[in-house]
């Protein structure tokens, strides 16, 4: 008669949890191979990872090939086996937050770009959400992204749709109440420069 081993058979992993887990491994070996040097160095120092897995990680962004790429990673997958995940984890998050923000605040300077250029409406709306902006700069160039699109397509979205950008990016990065400097529009005319409100005040 076989002896019911049932008891221990639950606590051994099966099969594809064996793999799941490995490829679980690969893909974090993957991202931490997508860290910098310095920071590689850091885990190193920190005790998260050893010697041979951060020559692993290296050895991986230095390989070039499809196959060879992913015989490396199959190797990084082994060796961090014996490291615990979590601090990998911690350290791959950290690092991915700011890059997640910082593309968050890219689409949303491109959504102004887009509302600024489209709305008169939108540069009330920036205005009061960004009141220390150079609003006559801004007027001038709104008016050069404006004109820009009305030029045949292949013209389109030229100096003056990134110049308009780039000012928006930088006001979004700017502490409130302190505008951040920014040169005014290269090739923008008398009018184009002098804003609505001057306008006014100039024939007041």
């Amino acid at each position: 008669m076989r002896p019911d081993n049932s008891e221990f058979d639950t606590d051994r992993p099966s099969k594809t949890q064996l793999k799941k887990q490995s490829h679980e491994l690969q893909e974090l070996g993957q991202a931490l191979a997508a860290m910098p040097a310095d920071r590689l160095d850091a885990l190193l120092k920190e005790g998260a990872i050893d010697e041979s897995l951060r020559d692993a990680l290296r050895e991986y962004q230095r390989t070039r090939s499809h196959e060879g790429r992913r015989r490396q990673l199959q190797f990084v997958g082994k060796l961090m086996r014996h490291a615990d995940p979590q601090p990998l984890r911690d350290a791959v998050a950290a690092l991915q937050v700011p890059r997640a923000r910082d593309a968050l605040a890219l689409h949303e300077a491109e959504r102004w770009r887009e509302e600024l250029a489209a709305d008169d409406d939108a540069l009330t709306r920036w205005l009061e959400n960004h009141p220390a902006s150079d609003s006559q700069q801004l007027r001038a160039l709104i008016r050069s992204a404006r004109k820009e699109a009305a030029l045949p397509p292949e013209q389109r979205h030229g100096r003056a749709w990134r110049e308009l950008f780039q000012f928006i990016k930088q006001q979004m990065q700017s502490p409130p109440g302190r505008p951040k400097a920014t040169a005014p529009p290269r090739g923008a005319d008398a009018e184009g420069v002098l804003g609505a409100d001057d306008a006014e005040q100039s024939h007041g």
